[in-house]
């Protein structure tokens, strides 16, 4: 006999294929029956809740049919379909404070953080390495691997392990200098600091007075010559003193394509780990530790199912357990099948690309070639500017579903033909400069991996 779950699951099936006939729109499924809870079958009667009453009018209004249509194909005899608010739920016992409810459930995300240490790291094969490397240095830092360079795909911990190095070497000595920033505040200090005519004594003393220097995602500096200058002699004075530095990246050194050789080089005189996608067992983990923090049971196969379908983000399957504590705490329904796979539908559709952004591209593309954004839309026509111009537009036309009459409106009012143009002379000069080429290409990575 299927439980109730089981047989939601092949509701939503049928669902789903009443889309495919154009019976049903998507947007309908996701507003709505995907909303549905399933609670149980009582005889002949399917009880479902939903978050909100308005929610419940909708549904009994205009899409019971299906979902009864839906129930009796799997079951085989006639339903009745009832429809009950959450907020109505909650209202019918009177000792319990809906406001109270959402009050008790923040807390108890906020409990279940944890800090950013090794003991909290899950360890499995696709991390071991680079975890053993961390812990190494943050035990004698500046004496084993230095620098050390770790890179892998973005959620898969390397934040975690540059946290948990900072953490331990303030333990072990809290007075440890330690300075830790993104590859991308680095540049935008300099930057800064280079534009408004300070004396960038001050930043040298900032970054050569570290003991220990952690930098997020590196791959930002690349192709940002004052940038890349500035670092070089940042990186040879404390690695003379023996300080150590620890650098993370979306990509191994060799794969940063307009970093200047001296500085890959120096990536390469340390150690380098990789960080790959988490293996079954360790995600399963991960699932199973968020839940314990929540004081959550959640089923193994309902675990394993979470696990199999999220296996590139840890943050995506800790998010997915804190949907199911959500849905626990305030609806009073315990994680199953039908739960999860709402909660990763949610997860995967809210966790899509942020728009990039034109401010974006002009700042990227200025900080490559040392000019201001608003030196690019302006009608300066230095050599510097125009190239920054046209390189602007060309990356505009790539990454974004604007029309060149629609980047000559942003770029300083100029005419269509004038982009075309422009983008022209970029696609020429990539075909015959290979480090044009790459330039652009980190250009373009860096702006869509932002």
């Amino acid at each position: 006999m299927k439980s109730f779950d089981e047989v939601f699951q092949n509701v939503q099936e049928y669902c789903l294929d009443k889309i495919k006939k154009g019976e049903l729109s998507d947007t309908a499924y996701r507003l709505w029956i995907n909303t549905l809870q399933p609670v149980k079958l009582d005889e002949n009667v399917a009880c479902f809740t939903v978050p909100s009453e308005f929610q419940a009018n909708i549904i009994k209004k205009n899409y019971t049919s299906i979902i009864k249509a839906a129930l009796e194909s799997v079951l085989g005899f006639e339903v009745d379909i009832d429809i009950t608010a959450a907020e109505e739920i909650l209202d019918d016992d009177e000792d319990t404070d809906p406001n109270q409810l959402k009050k008790e459930l923040e807390e108890s995300f906020t409990n279940a953080e944890y800090d950013y240490t090794f003991d909290t790291f899950i360890v499995g094969r696709s991390n071991e390495f680079a975890y053993a490397a961390c812990t190494s240095v943050a035990k004698e830092p500046g004496s084993t691997y230095n620098p050390l360079f770790i890179h892998g795909p973005s959620g898969l911990g390397k934040t975690h392990l540059m946290t948990a190095i900072s953490n331990e070497i303030k333990r072990r000595n809290p007075k440890t200098n330690i300075i830790y920033v993104t590859g991308e505040t680095f540049a935008n200090e300099l930057i800064n600091a280079i534009q408004q005519k300070k004396d960038t004594s001050q930043f040298h003393q900032k970054y050569r007075s570290a003991d220990v220097l952690l930098i997020d995602d590196v791959q930002f500096i690349a192709g940002k010559e004052s940038t890349q200058e500035e670092f070089f002699h940042t990186f040879n004075e404390l690695h003379k003193v023996g300080k150590q530095i620890v650098l993370t990246s979306d990509r191994p050194p060799k794969d940063i394509k307009t970093l200047e050789e001296r500085i890959r080089t120096r990536f390469e005189w340390g150690l380098i780990a990789d960080i790959s996608i988490p293996d079954f067992e360790t995600r399963v983990a991960i699932i199973r530790r968020k839940a314990e923090l929540l004081n959550l049971i959640i089923p193994d196969d309902v675990s394993e199912y979470i696990a199999n379908k999220l296996k590139t983000n840890i943050r995506q399957l800790e998010g997915c357990v804190k949907k199911l504590k959500a849905s626990k705490h305030l609806v009073g329904t315990p994680p199953s099948m039908a739960q999860a796979q709402n909660a990763i539908r949610e997860i995967l559709s809210d966790e899509q690309p942020a728009p990039i952004t034109i401010e974006r591209i002009l700042n990227e593309v200025g900080n490559v070639y040392g000019v201001s954004a608003e030196d690019i839309i302006s009608k300066k026509r230095s050599a510097q500017i125009s190239i920054a111009r046209k390189v602007s537009c060309y990356v505009l036309k790539e990454v974004t579903d604007m029309s060149y009459k629609s980047i000559g409106m942003e770029l300083g009012a100029r005419d269509h033909s004038t982009i075309i143009y422009y983008c022209g002379d970029i696609e020429k000069l990539i075909k015959k400069d290979n480090h044009a080429k790459e330039m652009i290409e980190d250009i373009i990575n860096n702006i869509r991996n932002a």
